[in-house]
């Protein structure tokens, strides 16, 4: 298992458990972080891992803060550059995980912050959570995939003010939004988060797999192609043996005792 320094990384039972610990910087993401996280998904995402499920939260007072701007502020930084180099490889890795991902929310999520936190399957707050683009209050544009990902969760109206305005959403207005799928009092948020995803760890991971392939799918496909996509994934969970134990038990009236395969 490789040291890490700017996150904590657990893996037991099948819950991996990737936690931002720069604390005292609001786990701004500075180069090391970036570094690290991508290590961290790309174990993940070996063959062999025995993860079967992915928490993510932040040590601390908060999720993260988006990047360290402290690090390397210079007029001469190309920051589309540094999107390419050091944020893109970590999304990709994220977004092609073939297990579920849950965040847990935890205070500010901003900038990139926020961008990794709705990246998950699964988003929980706390109820202290705050949601922020905050790219245009220092003049740049939304990055690390929230162009994307946000006007799909919340629509265009109200994804383009959010982050035009570059002005704070509270946990409870997010999930009026649809940005995020619940909110839990601040000192049940861990208890709540690992508790789903270790249900998620323990469940058809095959499965699961399927269901983020064909959300995916569907953000692009129209109603055949998504009707033929469903087609394909269905065949390959079919064969699985989770499949067979999930038949087996629901006949039984007893519950599944799933595997992963």
């Amino acid at each position: 298992m490789p040291t890490f320094e700017t996150i904590k990384f657990e893996l037991t039972d099948g819950l991996a458990v990737i936690s931002f610990n720069r604390p005292e910087l609001l786990n701004a993401l500075n180069s090391q972080l970036k570094a690290e996280f991508l290590k961290a998904l790309r174990m993940l995402n070996q063959p062999h891992s025995a993860a079967r499920a992915l928490l993510i939260t932040g040590e601390g007072r908060g999720f993260c803060a988006g990047a360290d701007l402290a690090e390397g502020a210079t007029d001469a930084v190309d920051m589309g550059a540094s999107l390419t180099d050091t944020y893109h490889p970590f999304l990709t890795e994220l977004a092609n995980l073939n297990i579920p991902v849950v965040s847990a929310v935890n205070g500010v999520a901003a900038g990139a912050g926020m961008s990794i936190a709705i990246s998950a399957d699964i988003v929980l707050a706390s109820r202290s959570a705050i949601f922020l683009q905050a790219f245009v209050n220092i003049g740049l544009v939304p990055d690390a995939g929230s162009t994307f990902i946000l006007p799909r969760l919340i629509g265009l109206n109200r994804a383009r003010a959010m982050m035009m305005l570059g002005e704070k959403v509270t946990a409870d207005k997010a999930l009026e939004w649809g940005m995020v799928y619940d909110v839990v009092d601040d000192d049940k948020l861990m208890e709540t988060a690992k508790a789903m995803a270790q249900k998620l760890a323990n469940g058809p991971t095959v499965a699961l797999n399927g269901i983020r392939t064909l959300m995916a799918q569907s953000l692009k496909n129209d109603y055949q192609q998504q009707l033929a996509a469903e087609a394909v994934v269905q065949r390959g969970a079919g064969r699985t043996a989770d499949c067979i134990e999930g038949v087996t038990a629901f006949i039984q009236k007893r519950p599944a005792n799933f595997k992963g395969i």
